[in-house]
């Protein structure tokens, strides 16, 4: 697959037809592939598009779950648009999923996680991204055994948020499921990443910094 930028919305251009997983197709709106600049340091992870995201189509929209991304990504510097707007323009981050489908009533079955996992896997490899962030205990999880050298039953999000996890050619910024987060919770992401990651030798110092 080849990304196809300046497009933002599914710039690797997969499946948006996907019937893999039965259960998610009877169920869902529209498949949410990742949406971002491919060339970003920062690829953002939660387990499943929001219900917003599942009516637009487009990775933490039309909710207040992707508002609350949206401010944080625009108080880093990576969204230049409000944190309201139906197509985010995203610089040096990109967003995306474990899985692709929303089921309205239930969480994805770990069956399904694993048929998506990918797509997934294929955008971090194309993307070689700097910072990983994973939303939500069901995403460290899932990305503990191949992505770091400890094992899934060693994170707890609420201990791990808005702090660096050394992995295994990446670095992960942890963060609590959005409809979780207090602005208490947003704000330390966000001094975190300022201070602890910016601060560092990266390109995307660009960030927060320079706005």
């Amino acid at each position: 697959m080849d990304a196809h930028q300046p497009q933002l919305e599914n710039p690797f251009g997969m499946d948006e037809e996907c019937t893999n997983c039965p259960g998610l197709c009877e169920a869902r709106s529209n498949v949410v592939h990742g949406y971002g600049d491919v060339g970003g340091e920062f690829i953002f992870i939660a387990e499943r598009p929001h219900e917003g995201a599942d009516t637009t189509g487009i990775p933490f929209t039309g909710d207040d779950a992707g508002r609350r991304l949206q401010w944080i990504l625009g108080e880093l510097g990576f969204v230049r648009s409000d944190p309201d707007a139906a197509e985010p323009d995203m610089q040096n981050a990109f967003c995306t999923y474990l899985t692709r489908c929303r089921h309205p009533d239930r969480e994805p079955s770990e069956p399904e996680i694993n048929t998506c996992e990918p797509y997934l896997n294929a955008e971090i490899r194309m993307m070689n991204p700097q910072i990983i962030v994973p939303i939500g205990q069901r995403v460290i999880e899932s990305l503990a055994m191949e992505y770091t050298t400890r094992s899934p039953d060693a994170f707890d999000i609420e201990e791990v948020h808005a702090t660096t996890v050394r992995g295994r050619g990446f670095e992960l910024v942890p963060m609590l499921e959005l409809g979780r987060q207090t602005d208490a919770d947003s704000e330390a992401f966000i001094e975190h990443i300022t201070e602890n990651v910016f601060s560092r030798d990266y390109r995307q110092t660009k960030g927060r910094q320079s706005r």
